[in-house]
């Protein structure tokens, strides 16, 4: 079978560009990102951000010698594991990654031949001999305190936000440097506000002209805080692969071609089944993610494999992995088995239906829903969830109702739409085809399916240490691996999601076959998977 890269996180730098299908969405996006003005990145898991923030640090850094703009790309996916009683930690974490990133990037230029005043600044004293710095032993005791909770983190050194931005600038003036441009992906856990208010300040904070930030968050589930304006502090880009353009089918087979060879068996099933591969594509709503992961289990691509990944995936695992949100967050569930209920008992019944009779009268067909703009905010804030997880998507806000009312557009994740019909090879292709925005169901303000929250859930922020450690000892199985990453990890005793954490590559290479190159790869991903299931 194909090996096919879900995650960006697998991708090495010198595949970036051979993998990457670019969009004019794409590139609209990449060159904002390489810009002064500060962006916001909102998408949901698996559409692309990370992708593209990795383009756009790797096509700035080729030409640093020209420009010299200085990229660099940070995740923040191990959010989750700073667990300390200081209620700045997480702000000081930041910080220190920042510093690290920084001086990593200097030294691959070759700038650090001497220990001068605000490098030092930055790497929180002087740089040892053999490279080590106080701000690397800051940054491991922050992400390895979800396991001594109850110990302080030593942050003597770390440098206050003014001091860092002086620094900065002294280290531009005398390298010549333009500025430094932060690609910052996974802002913040999602499910802690808290945490999400203190990246917004920083990222604030940090505005000069040595300094560009760049954020990718998710919707529906980001807290900005009081003192984020994001009308007036970054331009906000919403990266939707749009299922209605001419070339929508034509980039996600790109996209799938880029990572096979042309003997592929995979490829040569496409070819031979191809119709099949456009319902999966359009299932897929526009994620690459979820196309990559079907199709690597459609095998031959026939249309009695592809009838049972709507049978398994869209009807019951993408609405496990939403249920799965109000097991860890329970101040959540109440909103998280609405919503999930509205679709599954009204919403997503009532298109179908729709649609069986529009095909019938050859009427244009529909994927949309509308909600009005007054409806309870439990309301709202269920389908914000539901977009997070990609069941849902944000189609188009201040839209009039029939009745000229306003209220917001959604689209549904046409996967979960087609699995409710009884072969969705049969007819799936022809419902995507004749897709007509005008034709949605509509929910006012006061519909009957709103009486059982009509009462607000507010988001709530639970003891994530309590969390956590319940998670820490959860079998690998619910993590987004392939089922043969998953069986060479339990054959070398990785068992559980804490193990994978305390795992080192040398380990991962007592598996049978798995080499330094897979056992890097193989760590990545079961590092990357942890940190989203984590978040949420």
């Amino acid at each position: 079978m194909q090996e096919l890269i879900y995650r960006t996180e697998d991708i090495s730098n010198d595949e970036l560009e051979d993998l990457f299908v670019e969009t004019t969405l794409d590139r609209t996006i990449i060159d904002a990102l390489k810009a002064p003005s500060p962006v916001v990145l909102v998408g949901s898991r698996g559409v692309g951000k990370s992708f593209l923030f990795r383009i756009a640090e790797h096509e700035q850094y080729i030409s640093f010698s020209h420009d010299k703009v200085m990229p660099i790309y940070v995740s923040f996916n191990r959010s989750s594991l700073i667990h300390t009683k200081n209620t700045r930690q997480f702000a000081n974490w930041m910080l220190s990654i920042l510093c690290g990133k920084i001086i990593r990037c200097l030294k691959k230029q070759g700038y650090l031949t001497s220990n001068s005043v605000p490098i030092s600044i930055i790497a929180g004293g002087s740089i040892s001999n053999n490279g080590e710095t106080r701000i690397e032993k800051i940054i491991s005791s922050f992400e390895e305190s979800w396991q001594t909770a109850e110990v302080e983190v030593d942050i003597k050194g770390l440098p206050t936000i003014e001091d860092f931005k002086d620094a900065i600038e002294e280290i531009c003036q005398q390298f010549k440097i333009k500025r430094f441009n932060f690609l910052i992906d996974e802002a913040a856990h999602i499910f802690r506000p808290e945490q999400q208010r203190q990246f917004f300040t920083l990222f604030r904070d940090l505005r000069m002209p040595y300094i560009s930030c760049n954020a990718a968050v998710y919707p529906g589930v980001t807290f900005y805080g009081d003192s984020f304006q994001p009308i007036h502090d970054a331009t906000f880009y919403y990266l939707d692969r749009d299922i209605f353009h001419e070339n929508y089918i034509e980039n996600m087979r790109e996209i799938v071609e880029k990572q096979m060879d042309a003997s592929s068996d995979l490829l040569k099933a496409i070819s031979k089944n191809i119709n099949n591969f456009k319902i999966l594509s359009y299932a897929a709503s526009g994620n690459p993610r979820i196309l990559l992961k079907t199709l690597a289990r459609a095998g031959k691509m026939n249309s009695t494999q592809v009838n049972e990944i709507f049978r398994e995936y869209y009807k019951i695992e993408i609405w496990s992995e939403h249920s799965l949100l109000s097991d860890k967050y329970s101040g959540h569930k109440e909103i998280i088995d609405w919503g999930r209920k509205f679709m599954e008992i009204e919403a997503l019944p009532v298109i179908q239906k729709k649609n069986t009779r529009y095909l019938e009268e050859g009427k244009k067909t529909t994927c949309f829903f509308w909600v009005h703009r007054d409806s309870p905010q439990a309301v709202k804030e269920a389908l914000r969830l539901l977009t997070y997880t990609g069941i849902v998507t944000e189609n188009a806000p201040g839209i009039k109702g029939t009745r000229s009312e306003i209220g917001t557009r959604y689209q549904v994740n046409l996967g979960t739409l087609f699995a409710l019909e009884t072969v969705p090879t049969n007819t799936a292709l022809n419902i995507a085809r004749n897709f007509d925005l005008r034709r949605m169901s509509e929910y006012g303000m006061n519909h009957s399916m709103y009486a059982e929250i009509s009462i607000l859930s507010n988001f709530s922020e639970v003891d994530t240490s309590t969390v956590l450690a319940r998670e820490m000892k959860k079998n690998i199985d619910v993590l987004d691996l392939a089922q043969w990453q998953k069986i060479e990890l339990k054959k070398i005793g990785i068992n559980s999601i804490g193990e994978i954490l305390t795992a080192t590559e040398n380990k991962l290479r007592e598996a049978y076959y798995i080499g330094e190159k897979r056992a890097r790869r193989m760590k990545s991903a079961a590092l990357a998977s942890v940190y989203e299931y984590l978040s949420g």
